[in-house]
């Protein structure tokens, strides 16, 4: 299965994937989260990084 990269359009070559998991473009290196539209589609879309929190 081809999957295109939101952030370059690089085509991303994946056999499984899963809700959830991070990919990384080998074009680009954006990190790239799996999600499933509301149709059961696959699709990709940058992934949110997480900061540290300092604050507890």
């Amino acid at each position: 299965m081809k999957l295109k990269c939101p952030e370059c359009d690089g085509d991303i070559e994946v056999k499984e994937v899963i809700e959830g998991e991070i990919l990384s473009c080998n074009d680009c290196g954006a990190e790239l989260e799996v999600s499933k539209k509301k149709d059961g589609s696959i699709e990709l879309k940058v992934a949110e990084s997480e900061g540290e929190d300092w604050g507890e």
